[in-house]
């Protein structure tokens, strides 16, 4: 059998790690008050246009964004525009708009990449699994059938068929209504 390869050449900066934004290049932005300039929800909120945050939209009280390091395609995170850390210090209307939130970014993704189904939760906690413990977020991770390979079982690699540039451009151009 011959050596099959994986063209995956957007996937280097996940190897090499992101690049730091420099203090002077987050001094530009106007972080909401009691925001954490070194997390990236809170850069994203700051920051919405930039086509590097991978916005896909901001309400009046939660943003979604593209999950860098995706466990499948179109994998986003909902998160509150507030830098909070548990459930109960959310409001009744935080919690109600991200609910709307979450069942908004279900529906464009059903529209768009049409799934058979999804993973949607949140890690409450270090403990728990969250990678950025100090900000709330939901995973809304689209499903298919069949979606497993053996890449994750043999080799402990996910394979991404698609760039996150291109899928945020596929999102937000469905949201803009082209």
């Amino acid at each position: 059998m011959a050596d099959e390869r994986i063209w995956a050449p957007w996937r280097l900066a996940y190897i090499k790690g992101d690049k730091k934004e420099s203090a002077q290049d987050l001094s530009r932005l106007e972080f909401l008050p009691d925001a954490a300039p070194d997390c990236f929800l809170c850069q994203a909120a700051a920051d919405p246009e930039s086509p590097h945050r991978h916005v896909v939209q901001r309400g009046d009280a939660w943003i979604a964004v593209l999950n860098r390091y995706p466990y499948n395609n179109g994998h986003l995170l909902v998160a509150p525009l507030k830098h909070l850390s548990r459930l109960d210090e959310l409001t009744q209307p935080e919690r109600s708009a991200l609910t709307e939130g979450v069942t908004r970014m279900i529906g464009l993704l059903e529209g768009v990449l049409r799934p058979e189904g999804f993973n949607v939760g949140l890690n409450l906690g270090h403990a728990a699994g969250a990678g950025l413990p100090g900000h709330l977020h939901w995973h809304i991770v689209p499903r298919w059938v069949g979606d497993t390979n053996f890449m994750p079982t043999l080799a402990s690699v996910n394979v991404i068929p698609q760039s996150l540039d291109a899928l945020w451009e596929m999102l937000t151009t469905a949201l803009a209504g082209g």
